[in-house]
């Protein structure tokens, strides 16, 4: 049926102690924790990192590179803790990056991460910079989402965090609430009245997209928040999209209900 919404994979159970011994044993050079928005990746990440040991996390969000995009991105920097975190606040606010400056980021990080004896964990939801870091993929040639491999010089594990759609808009919905009462729309004003361009923000996409459209007047409030609500939605359908892509390439997903 054209409209069927695609059954969610089976959930499974994975043990920080085994992944532990994967990573001791040089059996597995990376985790991977990846999922779509509001789906507790980061979280999870924490707690795997923290059960463990000696863990460091690479963030694969591509808005989170950005200083002071801290509300609208969720950073959340108070959940890792005494967790050490890398590539986030790399950039001011107003500058492009794009995937070929996070595969070399990523690269670096990740050495750095190797040649203290600590393991990396690449937690994240932006597809692109996922695959860029893990799998045989040019971007440059745009090749179908059916051809990406797995890299053959880094054995990664990919965990995936699973909630089903319902819960998950459900999630959005009520974050996108809570960002705004935090004081979103006020982040972006001092964006704007620092001099990063109206159009910048814009291209950023979600948040910062819509709540800079309704500072400039081309929306109303209520019309705002309802456009950037369908939005997230849509965008954590097609980061399901880009996961299940994935599997169907052959990488393996192990997904977990965090």
């Amino acid at each position: 049926m054209k409209n069927a919404i695609a059954p969610l994979p089976e959930a499974e159970t994975v043990r920080a102690e085994e992944i532990k011994r994967l990573l001791e044993t040089g059996e597995t050079d990376l985790v991977c924790v990846l999922g779509p928005t509001a789906s507790g990746k980061t979280r999870y990440a924490v707690g795997l990192a923290r059960s463990i040991g000696n863990c460091e996390i690479i963030s694969a969000d591509s808005r989170q590179v950005y200083k002071g995009m801290d509300i609208g991105t969720g950073k959340d920097l108070d959940e890792y803790g005494d967790v050490p975190y890398h590539l986030v606040d790399i950039l001011p606010a107003g500058e492009q990056y794009n995937v070929h400056q996070f595969q070399e980021d990523f690269r670096k990080a990740y050495d750095d991460i190797r040649s203290r004896g600590a393991f990396p964990i690449l937690c994240g939801g932006t597809g692109m910079y996922i695959s860029a870091a893990t799998c045989g993929y040019s971007f440059g040639e745009r090749q179908p989402l059916s051809e990406m491999k797995p890299r053959t010089d880094m054995r990664t594990f990919f965990i995936g965090t699973l909630v089903d759609r319902e819960t998950r808009n459900a999630r959005i919905d009520a974050r996108l609430k809570a960002r705004l009462e935090e004081g979103m729309i006020g982040e972006v004003e001092g964006l704007l009245r620092g001099g990063v361009p109206a159009e910048t923000l814009i291209s950023y996409g979600l948040e910062y997209k819509f709540v800079t459209q309704y500072l400039l007047g081309q929306t109303g409030r209520e019309e705002m928040e309802s456009l950037l609500a369908t939005a997230i939605h849509q965008f954590a359908k097609r980061q399901m999209t880009w996961w299940r892509a994935m599997e169907r390439s052959g990488i393996r997903i192990h997904w977990v209900e965090p």
